[in-house]
């Protein structure tokens, strides 16, 4: 039987994880504040619905979009960084979560963020207790418990690394500034494709009530990493201070399923 899956939230990583789901012959619903994103929606095989989540409430038409779902997947960030006022996003997520424990959805891969372990150091997996220190991985701990502890739902949470990949990548900030810390921290990241490989190898293998952490596998440091990445697009590379010696945050997966089940498509290098 085909599994009908609905993304909530279709931007960078939502919308191609919707085509790729669909290519692969999935039923695909996704969601979008966007009037002019519902005709883009549409022309990728995917139905779409226009919902919108706010602290103040969901507008748009979720019991229709929820009810016709066997998996769900939530791609939606905090959105804490920018300027202006600041939304709530524990309080959007119980809104949705309200409405999904209303609904028929059983299956929920919520995409977290290993923002959540804070400022550990040295070596971090999924054993590791999480200790956020940023409103996002505050935010965002509380979301995965929300769903980790509720018995009727089976959830399995991605932690993923710094994002990277097609219009995004950390070297367009960085080039040219100086002064920077932490050049020896080993990095961190995973690029897209990764992303899209790893949940639909979930989906594939039906492996729930898990946490995982979506790290590419190699950590260079930052550095050796951005220096390259610079003189690899004409740029010019970041200066790093020099610095004593210090245990930064390497992020690593122990988990059985990824080890086992999943090899990187792309290389960070």
């Amino acid at each position: 039987m085909t599994k009908n899956i609905g993304i909530i939230g279709c931007g960078w990583l939502g919308l191609p994880l919707a085509e790729e789901l669909h290519k692969t012959g999935y039923r695909i619903s996704g969601t979008t504040t966007s009037e002019e994103k519902i005709k883009v929606l549409k022309t990728k095989g995917i139905q779409p619905f226009k919902i919108s989540i706010s602290e103040e409430g969901i507008k748009g038409p979720i019991t229709e979009f929820l009810n016709t779902l066997s998996i769900l997947i939530i791609n939606i960030p905090p959105g804490l960084r920018g300027k202006g006022p600041k939304e709530s996003y524990i309080e959007k997520i119980k809104l949705l979560y309200g409405a999904i424990k209303k609904s028929s959805v059983k299956h929920v891969i919520f995409a977290s963020s290993t923002a959540v372990y804070g400022e550990a150091e040295g070596t971090v997996t999924e054993k590791t207790k999480p200790a956020p220190n940023t409103a996002s991985g505050v935010q965002l701990l509380e979301c995965e418990n929300l769903f980790l502890n509720d018995e009727q739902i089976q959830t399995t949470i991605i932690r993923f690394g710094g994002l990277i990949g097609p219009k995004r990548h950390p070297i367009t900030m960085l080039s040219g500034r100086e002064n920077l810390k932490g050049g020896n921290a080993p990095i961190n990241l995973i690029h897209l494709d990764d992303c899209i490989g790893i949940i639909k190898s979930l989906i594939e293998h039906n492996h729930w009530n898990a946490i995982l952490n979506a790290v590419y596998p190699q950590h260079p440091t930052k550095e050796e990493y951005y220096t390259k990445e610079a003189l690899k697009r004409g740029l010019t590379p970041p200066y790093y201070e020099s610095e004593s010696n210090k245990t930064y945050k390497l992020i690593a997966t122990c988990s059985p399923f990824l080890i086992n089940n999943y090899d990187f498509l792309t290389s960070i290098n």
